[in-house]
């Protein structure tokens, strides 16, 4: 389905809500608009297959440009906005982008102009003054265009680009199906278990350029559910907005429920959530005690997945499944889990090692990479991938990772995954949040190191640095307590969760 489909429907009811505010947009207006954005990108000459880019904030008009680009064949690429502008240069020429799509509201946009000289089509939303500085007037751009739709509308897809956190990013590109937009919207039916439908209510309080955000409201749409968009989380108004708007669906990563659960008792009681049936996460590890708070806190309603802006395979785990089997990540979910060591041998059940997942043929590529394409294949089966992640099958075939591969820790020949120890320490009252990660020693190689951000009022001292050192020798085994502390005002996490680790790790490691 998609917005020409829903507009016929319900052509009135709301489509998009934007929370702080209370606009909205009807399923009418978004098929309009999107329609004026597909004939605006006909117009200026693009093709299926080709690229267009949008560098904005969370704003309604994002899912118009999104639609009109997914009803013309395009591939879209969703930029990071707190990116610099070089850093944001990079993906628009790398990705061969001839529109690109922003907002006066960015700070980088008079910065763009000389680093992207490939890219002809530049349009800004916004109050300008009247000094658009070498953008076209998106608003006004649009107005002249035909509502009516294109005469063939062949299925776009995104093009999205790797978080950069242990490098250049690369853009994840998938063939297009070349079915209609009705038909060919990529992973809506099939990954469907949260029973998203036309009665859907889904509130999205991350940022619309990262994949699961972009997906999932994408994907309620597609079902003609409704989407309710917060401009950034904040943790009280994610409950009010619950309440208020009826929420049935939401989308959240671990960071975002421990700063919930950080909440005083008045406020975590105060609003009413019975309408909320499905609360999806992912992104990150969640930590089981955490998780445990939750359902106690919301109910069973949480549903873990895992998965990669890759789409190369997916596991998903229903609350009562993760209740029986406590820290899972789910079983396969159309597709194969295989555990493999270095040289891709596949593991006895039970042990650790590289996570694999198969489909029938491999289904993604990285954009002018294919020496990082290679690196993510199996070196034997050529439709067997991976995103980097170390993990293991129980009897059941249940998914349980250990950590990223990156990140594990060799100290004294011994192998230690920072999120075990991550777990443990931020269920210390004075943790916000916690980074882990292995830093130089003479004599092992490697010791661990706890960067910790503290709770609001709380000092980072020495005082505090002996008492986290000694609450993790009271839950962890002796080799994995941090050998130091330190402190910082706030660890480098994205808006989607995701922290820097390397910008951290980087500090305590010489220069290569």
């Amino acid at each position: 389905m998609y917005p020409g489909h829903w507009s016929q429907v319900k052509p009135n009811t709301p489509a998009l809500i934007h929370a702080a505010t209370g606009e909205e947009v009807s399923w009418l207006e978004l098929d309009q608009r999107s329609n004026q954005v597909a004939n605006l990108l006909q117009a200026r000459g693009l093709k299926p297959g080709d690229h267009v880019s949008i560098l904005m904030e969370n704003h309604l008009s994002f899912f118009e440009i999104a639609w009109g680009a997914y009803r013309s064949g395009l591939y879209i690429t969703c930029i990071n906005r707190y990116l610099t502008a070089e850093e944001a240069a990079y993906i628009i020429e790398d990705s061969g982008t001839q529109v690109l799509f922003t907002s006066s509201d960015l700070d980088i946009t008079a910065e763009l102009l000389d680093l992207i000289p490939n890219c002809p089509h530049r349009f800004i939303r916004g109050d300008n003054d009247g000094n658009l500085g070498g953008f076209e007037d998106y608003l006004g751009a649009v107005a002249e265009q035909d509502i009516t739709p294109l005469a063939e509308q062949p299925a776009g897809d995104s093009m999205l680009y790797s978080s950069g956190t242990t490098g250049q990013p690369k853009g994840i590109k998938r063939p297009l199906s070349g079915k209609h937009v009705s038909e060919g919207i990529p992973g809506v039916e099939p990954n469907n278990p949260y029973g998203l439908d036309a009665d859907t209510v889904y509130l999205s309080p991350a940022p619309l350029y990262h994949a699961a955000p972009f997906g999932y409201c994408m994907r309620t749409l597609a079902l003609g559910g409704s989407v309710v968009m917060m401009e950034r989380f904040d943790p009280e108004l994610s409950l009010k907005y619950i309440e208020q708007y009826q929420i049935t669906h939401s989308q959240w990563v671990p960071t975002m429920f421990i700063r919930m659960l950080k909440l005083d008792e008045k406020t975590l009681s105060k609003y009413n959530l019975s309408s909320h049936q499905c609360a999806i996460h992912a992104a990150a590890p969640c930590p089981a005690q955490i998780k445990h708070q939750m359902m106690d806190w919301w109910g069973p309603i949480l549903w873990e997945y895992y998965s990669g802006t890759e789409r190369n395979g997916f596991t998903i785990i229903g609350p009562q499944e993760w209740l029986a089997n406590p820290g899972s990540v789910g079983k396969a979910h159309l597709c194969v889990v295989h555990i493999c060591d270095e040289a891709g041998v596949e593991q006895a059940q039970g042990d650790e090692g590289l996570i694999y997942f198969e489909l029938p043929e491999r289904n993604f590529e990285y954009h002018n990479a294919p020496d990082k394409t290679a690196s993510a294949t199996h070196p034997v089966h050529n439709n067997w991938t991976s995103l980097g992640d170390v993990g293991y099958l129980n009897e059941n075939g249940f998914l349980f990772l250990t950590d990223r591969k990156a990140y594990m820790i060799i100290s004294g020949g011994v192998n230690i995954y920072p999120r075990e120890i991550e777990d443990a320490l931020i269920m210390h009252e004075a943790v916000q949040d916690v980074a882990v990660f292995g830093i130089p020693n003479d004599d092992f190689g490697e010791e661990v190191k706890a960067v910790v951000q503290p709770m609001a009022g709380i000092e980072g001292n020495d005082s505090l640095a002996e008492d986290l050192i000694a609450y993790a020798k009271d839950n962890l085994a002796g080799y994995k307590i941090p050998r130091s502390v330190d402190f910082l005002d706030e660890l480098p996490r994205l808006p989607t969760g995701k922290l820097y680790k390397r910008l951290l790790k980087d500090q305590y490691w010489p220069a290569k």
